[in-house]
């Protein structure tokens, strides 16, 4: 007989199947709960609640493990790109040669955008937000492919949602990015690599002979892997969430894109650059804001440093800060602001207080240092991020429709007014 676990309510006890996951997570299954016991559970944020099965990431916390389809996050960032990390999460293996030129090519016949988007983008003041921007843009292709709105897209047609998604938010991201600043577009050059056809799109100027920098572009490429998917976060659950009602999968992923817009969310990045911009207006006393940070009374709070999730080493941290200082040793800048950066994390990797509640350097930590080292401005940094989460957010919105997962409807304990008579205004 296998395990099961025992609710006792009101003198009686009802047991509940227990789930056990390929790692030796365990789940109760209270599924039929509600039909059992009459009541439902109370989870604020769903901190305890599995919403579905997924094999597509792998997350613990506690030991800083992060692995995709079984393969390690450091093994990853060494030795495959983007794309291939991409092929992974959606199609559940890594690419062979034939399977990543194939999919590569895809990818290219598709990165051009229909010139009707251009209206949508003129429509936007250079004031919006780049998040806004992509967002829309993003879920302007349901007009373009009305076809992606039949819920029972064919295998092939899926395929080639999923292919054009990947073409063209580089294309939606640099775009934004050009709206910002008031500057023309520039359209994909296909002869470059998926990384370096992005970087074009946004630093090229017209008439400039740009040259795109490997060590940049392979900084940017560890970042969106990085970035790829993180098991079932806000953005995550929201685009599972929008496409359990059968939505198209360009709405859903917009859906996530805002989602991730919060800043609780994907702008923890920029939140970090914003504080250093605080400290050297503050006149650049790392230790005094190092002490603020440690004292309790204090509301400070180091920003990039600690994860909800990890209770050790981020494990994608150890990977980008080799990527960070190969950004600043290539560039050579001298940017107050990185300088401050650079102790605060000396500081922090030292000090007890740190060392002993794990207050490490963050993945936000050090994105936010190579985005500010490249000229992207803090308004961009959550659009970098949407950028390398897309594959993750294909490959949940694939798997939930792939199992034929129920539309998601939370449940809810109401504490409003019982029952009580209206009465009627003298309306006369």
């Amino acid at each position: 007989m296998s395990e099961k676990a025992q609710l006792i309510i009101g003198g009686k006890t009802y047991e509940f199947p227990l789930v056990t996951g390929s790692e030796h997570e365990v789940a109760i299954d209270i599924n039929d709960l509600l039909e059992k016991t009459g009541a439902i559970t109370l989870d604020h944020g769903f901190k305890n609640t599995g919403s579905t099965k997924s094999a597509i990431t792998f997350l613990d916390g506690d030991k800083g493990i992060l692995r995709y389809r079984g393969y390690s996050i450091e093994e990853l960032a060494e030795k495959s790109t983007f794309l291939e990390v991409s092929y992974l999460l959606i199609f559940g293996e890594l690419p062979n040669k034939a399977e990543l030129f194939k999919f590569t090519d895809e990818i290219k016949k598709h990165t051009l955008v229909h010139e009707d988007i251009k209206k949508i983008l003129d429509g936007f003041p250079s004031t919006a937000h780049p998040m806004g921007v992509m967002a829309s843009l993003f879920c302007s292709q349901t007009a373009f492919y009305p076809e992606s709105l039949d819920p029972n897209r064919s295998a092939e047609g899926v395929r080639l949602s999923i292919v054009r998604s990947l073409a063209k938010m580089p294309t939606f991201a640099a775009w934004a990015y050009k709206n910002a600043v008031g500057h023309p577009v520039n359209y994909p050059d296909n002869s470059l690599d998926y990384c370096g056809r992005f970087l074009k799109m946004m630093f090229a100027l017209p008439a400039e002979d740009y040259h795109v920098d490997p060590v940049i572009a392979d900084a940017l490429d560890k970042l969106l892997i990085l970035h790829a998917d993180h098991e079932q976060n806000c953005s995550t659950s929201t685009v599972r969430m929008v496409g359990s009602s059968k939505a198209s999968i360009y709405s859903s992923i917009s859906a996530g894109i805002n989602a991730l817009w919060g800043p609780l969310h994907g702008g923890a990045n920029q939140e970090v650059i914003i504080m250093l911009e605080s400290i050297r207006k503050d006149g650049g006393d790392v230790d005094k804001w190092i002490n603020k940070a440690k004292d309790k009374n204090d509301p400070f709070r180091l920003m990039g440093f600690g994860h909800r999730v990890y209770k050790n080493f981020d494990p994608r941290a150890k990977i980008i800060k080799k990527a960070a200082d190969d950004v600043l040793g290539k560039l050579g800048i001298n940017d107050p602001v990185l300088e401050i950066a650079q102790r605060l994390e000396e500081v922090a990797l030292k000090d007890s207080y740190f060392v002993e509640r794990k207050l490490y350097p963050n993945v936000d930590f050090y994105s936010g240092i190579i985005y500010r080292a490249l000229g992207i401005p803090v308004e961009l940094f959550t659009v970098m991020f949407a950028m390398g989460r897309l594959p993750g957010w294909i490959a949940q919105w694939k798997e939930m429709r792939e199992n034929k997962e129920p539309i998601g409807r939370p449940r809810q304990v109401y504490t409003g007014a019982t029952p009580r008579p209206y009465v009627a205004i003298d309306k006369r």
